[in-house]
């Protein structure tokens, strides 16, 4: 079932275009990552599906349509930095938050345990950590239990432990079947939190899909023979390989566990195939990142 349905967007300031006929569709359950450098248009586009700012021109549909001008009551976010009273405790910032929601029945107790904070439930927010108070506007956005939550850079500026508790954080309320959609810049934030991700730079859709096809650790190993097709067949034969590309009479492998380079030359040999070129190529996840940002640079 459809949760985000995103067609042409489009948003300029002037000369600038923040984002680019931008289309993607967000299904229920998803924990859906939107990655790309500082200022590929991300804010935007969460800006423009919150109702925060006004789009140039294209469409977006939330549930469907199903709750018609009401879908917003079905909608947690966090968009910056929290913003809560400074004299007051975690239970009572939440209730405010929970007033102005016009949630009679907040669950505040269950919310705080869920985000780690009820041990310091009493505590003033002007004496939490960064990390504590980034976990307290998380659980400020699931006041009214929100079937969509949306957070902008959710681990920005925080130190390592903090981002280790917020991404337990998100973890935990994706499996709660919330459907999540998260911007970021950060390439490993994404991975080790989204299932599916879409890439974008200068507000164009780079690539998009799921955590596992777009961003891969696979060993990458590129291999070439005067009959390619018979190549490829011998190759597809092998367990390992999860996925072959051909660019330039060559064959990228990618492996899903690391092979020796020799096993690879005499399987194919066994196949009755001679290698005419083999080259294990290292490449990390965020040169992968950098490979797909930059293709869009030189287009």
């Amino acid at each position: 079932m459809s949760v985000l349905t995103i067609q042409g967007l489009a948003k300029r300031y002037g000369k600038i275009t923040a984002v680019d006929n931008l289309s993607l569709e967000v299904e229920k359950g998803m924990t859906f990552g939107i990655l790309g450098p500082n200022g590929s248009g991300k804010t935007t586009t969460l800006g423009i599906i919150l109702g925060i700012i006004h789009q140039n021109s294209g469409t977006f549909t939330w549930f469907d349509g199903r709750y018609g001008p009401w879908h917003r009551h079905h909608i947690g976010a966090l968009l910056e930095t929290p913003n809560f009273y400074p004299y007051l405790d975690a239970v009572d910032n939440l209730r405010l938050v929970a007033h102005i929601k016009k949630v009679k029945e907040p669950r505040i107790g269950p919310l705080l345990e869920m985000v780690n904070l009820y041990h310091r439930r009493n505590s003033k927010f002007r004496t939490f950590s960064l990390g504590m108070k980034q976990r307290l506007a998380i659980a400020a956005a699931m006041v009214g239990d929100p079937e969509v939550l949306i957070f902008d850079e959710p681990t920005n500026g925080l130190d390592p432990q903090g981002i280790a508790e917020v991404r337990q954080t998100l973890r935990e309320i994706a499996g709660m079947g919330k459907t999540i959609i998260m911007a970021s810049h950060i390439l490993d934030e994404v991975e080790k939190v989204c299932s599916h991700v879409a890439i974008i730079k200068d507000g164009r859709m780079l690539a998009s899909g799921t955590v596992g096809a777009i961003i891969t650790d696979d060993m990458l190993v590129e291999v070439s023979a005067e009959d390619l097709p018979a190549l490829r067949a011998a190759m597809e034969q092998y367990p390992a390989v999860r996925r072959i590309d051909e660019n330039d009479h060559k064959l990228l492998l990618y492996l899903s566990e690391e092979v020796p380079p020799a096993k690879l030359n005499s399987m194919a040999f066994e196949q009755g195939v001679a290698l005419s070129h083999l080259r294990v190529v290292k490449k990390s996840l965020e040169s992968e990142f950098l490979e797909i940002t930059g293709k869009a640079e030189s287009a």
